[in-house]
């Protein structure tokens, strides 16, 4: 392989890149672009539910239990009902997620200590909120009801009485719950993966379409060569994308990285090489720009986002489907990025996901310079 000729086709790739505004934009804006998008608008925490209230009791009793919903992060009283009638209303028009109806004996059964029931309607069309907020919503009542207990043995004048088991959770690596802090590193994963794609999907299909790559197939270049040269550019633009993103996660979203950085850049090197190889692939068997589009899209952008575990978990998924998921790239990328950024493991323990990237790589590279022929048909 010459690299000089190689280089020659990486300065030609870099000319048309900065000339070209359009691209340059797509190449470093998008990524941003969707990043911060996604970032803020994508959430899997639940937080603030609106609810609406009918307490049938009316007494402090009563109001101190309501109390409970109101003063917790994962509720909030958007106002009271007076019958069902009202309360079907505000779940029907959205404006409230969860009704709680407290009885009206509420006061006297507590009292008394005897067992009373609240009734929790929930709006189940968002089964995942719905979950959750009836978890929520069980923590709270439990809480409250733990709260009575000791209250009436103090006033029996009877001994605290001690838990049987003394349940402590810890939460590590990711403390404070925020689903922000895993599901950053898996954009930029993903993200990574559909401009890439996208970018040199673009590179060999527009040689054909503006008639210059019979002057290409006219020079000595070879299939290695010219897949090397438009690699380069935009190898290099996508690690300022990446560099970026990791800037972003920092000092917008403020994700933790807790493990190497050069392991990361590393990581995403490879990532990079095996996804660019992949567009390149992709635009030599279109030879048309907007076919090639189309094509890095749905091979890149559906896999990634539904079957790497981004967003799903892939245990929950259709054994079939979890045996497909092995074949998308992205799955393993987004492995090494949550573990390094929450967990800052090192090489050792993610020496299988870095080993299957290489091998994407290599593949990919393979299949872009044996699929490059030197002929006009």
């Amino acid at each position: 392989m010459n690299h000089h000729r190689a280089w020659a086709i990486a300065r030609k790739e870099f000319l048309h890149v900065l000339r070209d505004r359009r691209s340059l934009g797509m190449a470093i804006a998008m990524p941003m672009l969707l990043l911060m998008l996604y970032g803020y608008a994508l959430t899997l925490d639940v937080d603030n539910v609106p609810m609406i209230v009918w307490d049938q009791s009316q007494t402090p009793a009563s109001r101190d239990f309501i109390s409970r919903f109101g003063g917790s992060r994962y509720f909030s009283i958007e106002g009271y009902g007076w019958n069902y009638g009202e309360l079907e209303r505000e779940i029907d028009s959205g404006r409230a997620l969860v009704a709680l109806v407290v009885p009206r004996d509420f006061a006297d059964q507590v009292g008394s200590g005897r067992p009373t029931s609240t009734q929790l309607i929930v709006d189940g069309s968002d089964s995942n909120t719905a979950t959750l907020a009836v978890s929520y919503a069980e923590v709270v009542t439990q809480t409250y009801s733990q709260a009575l207990s000791l209250q009436e043995t103090r006033r029996l004048g009877g001994a605290a009485l001690n838990a049987p088991l003394d349940f402590r959770p810890r939460v590590w690596f990711n403390p404070e719950l925020e689903s922000r802090n895993y599901i950053i590193p898996g954009l930029i994963a993903v993200i990574m993966m559909v401009i890439a794609a996208l970018l040199t999907s673009l590179t060999v299909a527009r040689e054909w379409e503006r008639g210059t790559m019979e002057q290409l197939i006219s020079t000595p270049v070879t299939g290695r060569e010219l897949v090397l040269g438009k690699l380069l550019p935009y190898f290099t633009i996508g690690l300022v994308d990446v560099l970026i993103a990791v800037l972003l996660g920092e000092f917008l979203f403020h994700v933790p990285l807790r493990g190497s950085l050069l392991l990361l850049f590393v990581s995403a090197g490879i990532f990079l090489v095996g996804t660019m190889a992949f567009g390149i692939v992709i635009s030599i068997v279109a030879k048309n720009q907007l076919m090639a589009n189309q094509f890095a899209m749905v091979l890149t952008f559906v896999p990634s986002f539904l079957l790497s575990g981004f967003i799903f978990p892939i245990s929950n998924m259709p054994l079939v489907i979890q045996w497909i998921t092995y074949f998308i790239p992205a799955r393993y990328f987004i492995a090494l990025l949550k573990a390094i950024y929450l967990k800052g493991v090192g090489l050792p323990v993610l020496a299988g996901e870095g080993f299957l990237l290489v091998v994407y790589a290599a593949a990919n590279v393979l299949m872009a310079v044996g699929l490059f022929r030197k002929k006009l048909v």
